[in-house]
């Protein structure tokens, strides 16, 4: 019986490994996509990525599959890491099963021709060279809830494929929350008649530089720079095709210091998390991050609580002004509150650690109207402007800076933005624990002792994989459910000190 459970177990992962496979080629091609194809071959592309997809479609559909999960299903005992992969594979196959193969595939052509469509309407600021095919992106998601169908809300289904388990009713209480600290905060800033300086990061800062420091701190990060690489594209994003060779993005603004490398930092904790996942989850489709809000908690944590941190510039700054002349009159006082500026800005990736969040809320409340058949795209651009006028006194002057800033709706990820104030909120209580675990943290950071940090994440956390899901991984890290309170305190204490409040 033992060895025929074995021999079952080593032919599913083999069948799960073609699948991976099918994805890593997949993902070759999406990036190839992003950061080097020529505009004439994107149809072409996209009839690539359609025809992959269809046989992922397939495997993920077949009666193999379906008899490997009633397998296992009537197994007892079952470790931890095989629960995870049937169950996994039992909600990815009633998920594929309920979309038509042809509609699956039409979907993935629309993918490819939306996104280019993106990249062309932000290069001219014109959102009606978009907004065709974000019609088609909206429609084909309300169609496929159509398919899979709902409980409470129509946007939880969305949700559930980033989140597992967040639902509409936890977020509005827990965002609620959330904005009411921010706005409350954000008040007081503004009121403290505090502004730091932050003209010393707009001067020339060649693009060879900026890389190179980039990759220096990513570097002690942990970046495996031999599995992995930077490139540039319109838009920062990670990319892994298996833990051996994961990707990051940076677009350079040689007039910005800051921009490119928070990106690369933002990215690199996202790469790092991959990189961790051990070669043991490989032929289980659990060798990725738990969730994209977990995922999120790793790159925010890596760009703002880390990298924003005094400790971190402590040990960097003297290198900053050894590579950067600019700064040569700089204190790492004024530097360090210059990074920690608060000014409410119009773009979500330059916002500031405590304003970022009500970025995500806008995208959340507007993405449930979409859902909610509340708004069409016709309306989206003012519903945008408004809420930016509403929430942050200011508005937008364009497309570009506004409704076109971010590519997630041209690839159809309705439901992901909420990742990333999930992030925060996860960042914190890491924080919390690993304070606990290192009473001298800050003091080896200062040292320069990054790893203390990776080691303390790759353990609790990027070793695990998706094995399991978001709120089991958080009580195991921390012991803790997922509350705002421990990021509305660190944002509180953060920015008392640094505008004398």
């Amino acid at each position: 019986m033992k060895e025929d459970f074995k021999a079952r177990l080593d032919e599913f992962k083999e069948y799960l490994k073609n699948i991976e496979y099918l994805q890593s080629a997949s993902s070759v091609l999406y990036w190839d996509m992003r950061v080097g194809i020529p505009k004439k071959a994107i149809s072409y592309r996209g009839e690539v990525l359609s025809y992959l997809s269809g046989e992922e479609y397939k495997l993920e559909t077949s009666l193999k599959m379906k008899e490997f999960i009633d397998y296992f299903e009537s197994c007892r005992d079952l470790d931890d890491i095989t629960k995870a992969m049937v169950r996994n594979a039992k909600k990815n196959y009633e998920r594929t099963m309920k979309i038509p193969e042809k509609r699956y595939k039409e979907y993935t052509i629309e993918q490819a021709a939306s996104e280019a469509a993106w990249e062309d309407a932000k290069a001219k600021s014109d959102y009606s060279i978009f907004k065709p095919h974000l019609k088609k992106m909206i429609d084909f998601n309300k169609e496929f809830i159509g398919y899979w169908g709902y409980r409470n809300s129509k946007y939880d289904t969305l949700l559930d494929f980033y989140e597992p388990g967040i639902t509409v009713e936890k977020l509005d209480k827990t965002f609620g929350e959330l904005k009411g600290a921010i706005v409350s905060l954000l008040d007081r800033i503004q009121k403290s008649g505090v502004k730091p300086d932050c003209g010393m990061f707009h001067k020339k800062f060649t693009k060879g530089r900026q890389e190179s420091f980039s990759k220096y701190v990513m570097a002690k990060m942990g970046f495996d720079f031999d599995e992995g690489r930077v490139d540039e594209s319109v838009h920062p994003f990670t990319i892994n095709f298996d833990n051996r060779d994961v990707r990051i993005t940076t677009h350079y603004y040689e007039n910005e210091f800051r921009s490119a490398l928070f990106s690369c930092i933002h990215e690199g904790g996202h790469a790092i998390y991959e990189q961790d996942i051990p070669d043991s989850l490989k032929g289980t489709m659990l060798a990725c991050g738990a969730s994209m809000g977990l995922h999120e908690s790793q790159s925010r944590f890596y760009e703002n609580i880390i990298g924003r941190s005094r400790a971190f510039w402590t040990y960097f700054y003297p290198e900053v002004k050894r590579r950067f002349p600019e700064f040569k009159d700089v204190m790492l006082d004024e530097f360090y509150k210059g990074i920690n500026a608060v000014s409410p800005s119009l773009v979500r990736t330059e916002a500031d650690e405590l304003t970022y969040s009500l970025h995500i809320i806008i995208r959340y409340e507007i993405e449930k109207k979409i859902f909610d058949d509340e708004v069409d795209v016709d309306e989206l651009p003012s519903v945008w402007n408004k809420k930016y006028k509403e929430y942050m006194g200011i508005e937008p002057e364009n497309d570009a800076e506004g409704i076109l800033q971010d590519m997630h709706w041209s690839g159809g990820s309705f439901g992901y933005f909420p990742s990333y104030a999930l992030g925060n909120l996860y960042g914190a209580q890491f924080l919390r624990k690993m304070e606990k675990d290192i009473p001298d943290l800050y003091k080896e950071i200062e040292r320069g002792n990054l790893d203390i940090v990776h080691q303390w994440l790759k353990e609790n956390i990027h070793k695990y994989g998706s094995v399991y899901k978001p709120a089991e991984l958080l009580k195991k890290a921390t012991g803790e459910e997922l509350t705002a309170k421990y990021f509305i305190d660190y944002l509180n204490k953060k920015y008392s000190e640094i505008y004398n409040l």
